[in-house]
């Protein structure tokens, strides 16, 4: 994330995401079924609900306990249940701060929390894509059962199953004990991704009775949860789950190496009074002094190299272990594990709008001319480059105002740079196509506080690939209201389910989408209408490149 926002960004960017409203359309849990649908599993039959032609499965255990001596480990094995086992109402999301989820009827955060949830449109053994979505929130909060992210729509309209876990999040799947704890907390660093990894075994286990393929199976996510897909990319316990990726507003370039997860453990132990020796005290900490740490985490390392590293710095997130995560996600190259995978990767053209109202910093939105005060903000992240940034935007961006010169470089700067990397390590390994897209569609609704649009926010494409901003709905909190955006909607989660599908994007009212290459360098602008760019931000993306950021 470079130096945007470094000691409160997660704290934040919780707190705006748990602001966004429910919409309308994702009140399903709330609708009467017209019968109920039953499925056996691996470990007993469960019953979910049938409505409008979509069964749903709610809160669907996929492994065991991780409470007690299961604490920062592999889950105990899942217990097979006799009879029927109701599978209607969603499962306790992770340990969180408080009101970070936007589940509907979602119970509260609890350590055992392995639960996951299938929209299917029949459990009739027809082979369909499945499409299973990690979560946003960094690595610290969200669920599985967000409104926003609702799955009904997309596999109704596109005929593709859709999956969603909850798993362990912050302190309570990252802490890193390999060094101090011996074999059974190999990977501790690790552990919820570990459980998204296991949660795809039940998947390759399972769908098939849920009319899902299980050689078909496409991993994606926004923002954390796409840094948690390019995570899964490079990890080997995942690799024969899954057939292709998307990773979307959250390139995973880098993760935490060992010694400063390392350090971030001694920081725990030092604040918990608990010497290296005596770590098995860890696994009686009541869960809401483990929380107030991991709050305290960002503050504790700032002054210290730990704090410049990680998806989210300072945040407790997968540890480079060398066996679960072996090196980075695709730093110095693209995972050769996935090198026969085909990739989606992307960007909003204006994420930091989103970020400008979690960080309470929109003072720069006012400004239109002032182009010294935009100076003067901008140099403390950027130093003695910023005249020549804001030099380069000016003259790619004649009509811009200070204020979109400042959205332009800090979107690009916090999301884009490392998308393009992601993309040009993909090409380089010659293996599987990469297919690059920014998303542009334009919210006219305002930031809080301000007269400036958010146009196209961080997190907005989760309603828009789920096909969920439906026509005549009632205007989004970040979509705003204009009608064009259900059509908009519509094509952008066909392009996703069609790669789900065939491994290349594409939609009836789009052109073809080609490939990423290095030559002309094309990508999918998404709109209303959408269109193919070649070398988009030539000149921008020289300058980043000249100054080190790319």
């Amino acid at each position: 994330m470079n130096r945007i926002g470094r000691r409160d960004f997660l704290s934040r960017l919780s707190l705006a995401t748990a602001a966004l409203s429910i919409p309308n359309y994702a009140r399903s849990s709330s609708i009467k079924p017209d019968e109920f649908a039953e499925v056996e599993t691996s470990h007993g039959r469960i019953r979910g609900i049938r409505k409008g032609g979509l069964s749903i499965f709610r809160g669907i255990p996929y492994a065991g306990r991780i409470s007690g001596d299961r604490r920062f480990r592999r889950p105990a094995p899942l217990e097979p249940w006799k009879g029927v086992r109701d599978a209607i109402q969603l499962g306790a999301p992770s340990i969180q701060p408080p009101n970070q989820t936007r589940g509907e009827n979602e119970p509260r955060p609890a350590e055992d929390c392995l639960f996951l949830n299938i929209w299917t449109p029949g459990n009739d053994n027809k082979k369909r894509p499945v499409m299973f979505y990690n979560h946003g929130g960094g690595f610290a909060t969200g669920s599985g059962g967000a409104v926003d992210q609702d799955g009904s729509n997309l596999a109704r309209s596109f005929d593709v199953v859709v999956v969603e876990t909850n798993h362990r999040l912050g302190i309570m799947g990252y802490l890193y004990l390999d060094e101090i704890a011996g074999s059974d907390y190999t990977g501790s660093g690790n552990m919820g991704m570990l459980d998204i990894v296991a949660g795809l075994a039940w998947v390759n286990k399972n769908i098939a009775a849920f009319g899902g393929d299980p050689n078909n199976v496409m991993i994606w996510g926004e923002s954390g949860g796409g840094a948690k897909t390019s995570c899964l990319y490079a990890m080997p316990e995942a690799a024969p789950y899954f057939n292709k990726a998307s990773i979307e507003s959250g390139p995973g370039v880098r993760m935490i190496p060992r010694e400063v997860a390392s350090e971030m453990t001694a920081i725990v132990l030092q604040e918990l009074n608990i010497s290296p020796k005596d770590w098995r005290k860890l696994l009686e900490v009541p869960v809401a002094d483990l929380l107030s740490i991991q709050q305290k985490m960002p503050q504790l390392l700032a002054t210290r190299n730990g704090g410049r590293v990680g998806f989210v710095p300072g945040s407790f997130s997968p540890v480079v272990d060398g066996i679960a995560l072996p090196h980075h996600p695709f730093d110095p190259s693209a995972p050769e594990i996935s090198r026969n995978k085909p990739l989606m990767t992307g960007w909003n053209e204006d994420e930091f709008t989103f970020f400008a109202m979690a960080f309470r910093d929109t003072d720069a939105l006012k400004l239109t001319t002032d182009f010294e005060a935009l100076q003067t903000k901008m140099q403390t992240q950027f130093g003695a480059d910023t005249k020549r940034i804001i030099d380069t935007y000016r003259q790619t961006r004649p009509k811009a105002t200070a204020a979109d010169v400042w959205i332009a470089v800090t979107s690009i700067n916090m999301m884009g740079l490392g998308t393009l990397q992601i993309a040009e390590r993909k090409v380089q390994q010659g293996g599987a196509p990469v297919y690059l897209y920014n998303f542009g569609y334009k919210s006219e609704a305002k930031v809080p506080g301000t007269d400036y649009a958010f146009g196209t926010p961080h997190a907005m494409d989760i309603t828009f690939k789920f096909n969920n901003e439906v026509p005549g709905g009632q205007p989004g909190f970040l979509s705003g209201g204009r009608p064009e955006r259900s059509d908009v909607s519509h094509t952008m989660a066909e392009m996703w389910a069609t790669f789900a599908r065939t491994g290349k994007p594409g939609a009836k009212n789009a052109p073809e989408w080609p490939a990423y290459n290095l030559t002309d360098r094309p990508l999918m602008r998404i709109d209303s209408k959408c269109e193919v760019l070649k070398n988009r931000f030539h000149d921008e993306l020289a300058m980043w490149k000249s100054i080190g950021k790319l």
